[in-house]
C-alpha cells in the first residue's frame, strides 16, 4: 500500500484473511530476494512495519498469544482495549500515526520473576500491549529476510521447525554409520539477560540497513525493565525473555554459533576429505541447537571434545555470552544425556545384539509432570469430579503427545498409574462420607477402570499412540519458501 492510500485498519482487522494473505505476499518476495541475493541489504522496510494489513496481522498474534490478558506497565490488556470506546483500531490507527511520527517510545517492560523446577527463578518480561504489536509487526517484516541466513542446525523459535527435529538431528548423527559418540553438552548463563546489544545490532545490519527500523529494534532493547520492587533498571545488555521479538533477536546473536561450526563442517569440502582428515587423528564436529540449549556432537576423542569449552566459550564472548561452566559436561552416548526433556542413550536392543539410539521422557520431566498432577488433585471442596478429570486431561494429554515420538511406553505406564492413584484419592477426599464402593459406582460405572463425571472421563497416557517420527534432516520448508498462488514472481 502507498504511503499516502487511505487507511482502513478498521477493514483489514474486519477481514483477516485478506490482511494475512497481503502479509504471506509480502513476506515471501521479501525471503525469496534475501535467499537469491546473500549480500542483499534492505533499506526500505519501515512502511512495511506501519503497513495497515501489517499492523492488523500483528494485532491478531497478539491477542491469539498466550499472555494476552497479561497487563504491562500501563495497566491495560487485550480485551480492555477491545472494549474500550475506540477498540482495536483506535489503538491501531493512533499506534501508526506515533511510529510514522517517529514520537514511538516503548515504556519498560514489567518484570516478574517465575519458579523453575529446580527452584531457581526465571525472569519474564512483560510489554505492554501497544509495545507487543510494534515488535509483533517488526517480527513480520523482519523474519523472512533474516530466516535465510540461518543455519539447518538451528530449531529454536522457527517456523515449521520442532524440537522433535532437534532430537531427531540427534539420533541421525549418533547413529551408524555416522558413529558421532561423544557429546558437549553446552548451557549458556543468562542467555537473554547477557546478549551485548552492539554485537547483536551489527549482526542485524548485515541485512537491515534501514535506520528507521533498527531505531525500534535498539529502543526495545534499551526500553528498561521495571522490578516487582517498582525501581525502573537500565537494560545495557539482554533481550527481555518474554517479548515477542527476543526469541528472533537470541537466534540472531546465536547465530554466531551456528556459523562456526558449519563453517568448520565446510571447510573440509567433501566426505572423503573429512574421513582422511579424522583418520589423521582430526574431529569432525556438528552442532544442533534449540533456542539457547544446544550440543555438538563429536567424532573424534574425549579429549577433543574438552576442547570445545575453550572454542566454544571463545565464540560465544563475540556476543558478550558465556558458557555456565556448571551445567556444560562431556559425555559418550552410552552414558547418555537430557536435551529438550528427552533422555538421549544408545542402549542394547531388547531380544537382539544390536545397539541402538533411544529416547524417552526424562526422570526430570517425568518428576516434573507428576508434581502438576499432584498440585491438581490436592483436595478442593468446591472443585467438581469433572472439572479435576478436564485439568488432568490438559495436563497429561499435553506431554504424551510431546513424547509420543520416543520410547515412552514404560514412562507413560508409571504416569498411568500414578495418575490413577491421585484421582482415586481425591475422590475419597471429595466424599469423606461415602463408601469407596459408593465411589466406585458412581464414578467408575460398568467397572470402568478409568474414572468418569458427567461425560468426562480421564484419559490416560498409556492411551497415546507411540509413532515414530519422520526425520526431516535438511527438508524442512519455511512458509515462504512456495509462492502462494496469487503469480508472485
Amino acid at each position: 500500500m502507498p504511503e499516502d492510500a487511505p487507511v482502513n485498519i478498521g477493514a483489514m482487522l474486519s477481514s483477516p484473511f485478506r490482511a494475512q494473505r497481503r502479509v504471506l505476499e509480502i513476506q515471501t518476495k521479501l525471503h525469496h530476494r534475501a535467499v537469491a541475493d546473500p549480500g542483499c541489504r534492505f533499506g526500505d522496510l519501515f512502511n512495511l512495519v506501519v503497513d495497515p494489513a501489517f499492523l492488523a496481522v500483528a494485532w491478531e498474534r497478539v491477542r491469539e498469544n498466550k499472555g494476552a490478558r497479561s497487563a504491562g506497565v500501563d495497566g491495560r490488556t487485550v480485551h480492555g482495549i477491545e472494549r474500550s470506546a475506540h477498540g482495536a483500531a483506535g489503538l491501531l490507527e493512533e499506534l501508526r500515526a506515533d511510529v510514522k511520527a517517529r514520537t514511538f517510545r516503548p515504556l519498560p517492560v514489567k518484570e516478574r520473576l517465575i519458579p523453575k523446577a529446580n527452584g531457581k527463578l526465571r525472569r519474564l518480561g512483560i510489554p505492554t500491549v501497544r509495545d507487543r504489536v510494534v515488535q509483533a509487526a517488526l517480527k513480520l517484516v523482519l523474519e523472512p529476510i533474516l530466516e535465510a541466513d540461518f543455519q539447518p542446525c538451528s530449531y529454536g523459535f522457527r517456523p515449521e521447525r520442532r524440537a522433535q527435529d532437534a532430537i531427531e538431528e540427534i539420533r541421525n548423527y549418533a547413529t551408524n554409520p555416522r558413529s558421532y559418540t561423544w557429546v558437549f553438552e553446552g548451557d549458556i548463563a543468562a542467555c537473554f539477560d547477557e546478549i551485548d546489544h552492539t554485537a547483536l545490532m551489527e549482526l542485524v545490519r548485515r541485512r537491515i540497513v534501514d535506520r528507521r527500523v533498527l531505531s525500534l529494534v535498539k529502543a526495545f532493547l534499551k526500553a528498561g525493565l521495571l522490578d516487582e520492587l517498582d525501581a525502573i533498571r537500565d537494560t545495557s545488555t539482554g533481550t527481555p525473555q518474554g517479548g515477542i521479538l527476543s526469541p528472533l533477536l537470541a537466534n540472531v546473536a546465536l547465530s554466531v554459533l551456528d556459523e562456526h561450526f558449519t563453517g568448520l563442517w565446510q571447510a573440509h569440502g567433501s566426505n572423503a576429505s573429512r574421513t582422511r582428515f579424522r583418520q589423521r587423528g582430526g574431529a569432525t564436529y556438528r552442532l544442533v541447537r534449540y533456542a539457547d540449549d544446544f550440543v555438538v556432537m563429536v567424532k573424534g576423542t574425549r579429549e577433543q571434545a574438552l576442547r570445545l569449552f575453550d572454542e566454544v566459550g571463545g565464540v560465544l564472548s563475540r556476543v558478550g555470552l558465556r558458557l555456565a561452566p556448571d551445567k556444560t559436561h562431556v559425555v559418550h552416548i552410552d552414558e547418555g544425556f537430557d536435551f529438550l526433556g528427552f533422555r538421549i542413550q544408545r542402549h542394547q536392543q531388547w531380544g537382539s545384539d544390536r545397539h541402538l539410539i533411544y529416547s524417552y521422557p526424562s526422570r526430570k520431566s517425568r518428576a516434573t509432570v507428576k508434581r502438576k498432577v499432584k498440585e491438581a488433585t490436592r483436595h478442593i471442596p468446591n472443585q467438581t469430579a469433572d472439572e479435576l478429570f478436564r485439568q488432568l486431561n490438559r495436563i497429561t494429554r499435553g506431554w504424551a503427545l510431546y513424547f509420543r515420538h520416543g520410547a515412552s511406553k514404560a514412562a507413560f505406564q508409571d504416569l498411568d498409574h500414578f495418575l490413577w492413584w491421585r484421582s482415586l484419592a481425591w475422590l475419597v477426599k471429595k466424599h469423606p462420607k461415602r463408601s469407596k464402593k459408593w465411589i466406585l459406582r458412581r464414578y467408575y460405572p460398568g467397572g470402568k477402570w478409568w474414572p468418569e463425571a458427567n461425560g468426562v472421563e480421564i484419559r490416560p497416557p498409556g492411551w497415546t499412540a507411540i509413532t515414530r517420527y519422520r526425520y526431516r534432516g535438511n527438508k524442512i520448508l519455511t512458509p515462504w519458501a512456495l509462492r502462494p498462488e496469487t503469480g508472485i514472481s
